[in-house]
């Protein structure tokens, strides 16, 4: 049966409707949020370019030219060298690899933690509830960035390290978001239904309330990774983040920033160009998704 405007149909025996396809879905949501989908762009981008890092750089992102330090965006150097005459394209290309690895392995690492303390929290509830959320209250009292610090100046400074310190922070805000699903979908009825069939609660917590949370979990995922991106630049730039010689945005705008910002302006536009898109890109698309994806936003 299929309602249009208040009518109701019934189509015949073996007739179903087509389906929109993939490409139907993708110019509609072009449609009505163009945002996002400058943003989505933003993000493939992104992604084609840490991909193909090795094809696209024309230089060796960590070899120095004593001769070429300092030099102006030319032909051979199309954005220009750094201190040690390292080329900034190459550097730039590569660095999107690192903070992509860095940005999407503390998202998830921190989502899908996360997303399981709040998803056990929210469907026991009880002692369980209370006690893990104050936890969680205790972790997410805390700025993002401030426990990123204190995280990575603790593990020290190492690509993993980086990845563990962003994803902590990360952890009390999905497990808020998952639980506040959780927590509708626990009293609808079919969920009622599988308890009086016996079914037991981690296969009802896994099986039938897990999968009608992925909506949240991909807007969150969305959301941080351009926290992400920006403390992992963030932790660079200090020196708690990743380390040299790997080419990483922030730490580029360390080198270059205190020293270089007046008589070579390129070495700090560039990377941190890079850096605002990144982070444009993901918080614009985050924005379309939640409002696509949450019922109660969709007409806005």
């Amino acid at each position: 049966m299929v309602t249009t405007e208040g009518i109701e149909l019934t189509l015949p025996a073996g007739v179903t409707l087509p389906r929109a396809g993939l490409g139907a879905l993708l110019w509609r949501f072009c449609r009505k949020k163009p945002l996002g989908a400058v943003g989505g762009l933003l993000m493939v981008v992104m992604v084609v370019t840490a991909v193909l890092a090795t094809v696209l750089a024309t230089h060796d992102p960590i070899r120095t030219d004593a001769n070429r330090t300092l030099a102006r965006p030319a032909g051979d150097h199309w954005l220009g060298t750094d201190h040690l005459g390292r080329d900034i394209y190459s550097r730039i290309v590569h660095g999107a690899q690192v903070s992509l690895v860095v940005g999407l392995a503390s998202t998830l690492l921190g989502s899908v933690l996360g997303g399981i303390i709040g998803l056990l929290s929210g469907y026991l509830g009880g002692k369980t509830d209370l006690i893990t959320q104050r936890v969680m209250d205790i972790l997410q009292g805390m700025p993002l960035l401030v426990l990123a610090l204190v995280m990575s100046a603790a593990l020290g400074p190492s690509i993993p390290n980086v990845i563990i310190a962003i994803s902590v922070p990360i952890i009390p805000r999905a497990a808020r978001v998952i639980r506040s699903s959780v927590l509708s979908i626990r009293e609808m009825q079919y969920i009622e239904a599988a308890r009086g069939l016996g079914v037991g609660h981690l296969r009802i917590a896994f099986r039938h309330i897990l999968p009608n949370t992925v909506g949240p979990f991909i807007v969150l995922g969305t959301a941080q990774l351009g926290s992400a991106i920006l403390v992992e630049a963030t932790l660079s730039f200090l020196g708690l983040g990743v380390p040299e010689p790997s080419p990483s945005w922030g730490r580029m705008l360390a080198v270059s920033a205190s020293e270089y910002a007046q008589k070579a302006p390129h070495l700090v536009l560039f990377p941190g160009f890079a850096i605002s898109l990144a982070v444009f890109g993901s918080n614009l698309l985050g924005d379309a998704l939640r409002d696509t994806l949450d019922p109660r936003l969709r007409g806005a």
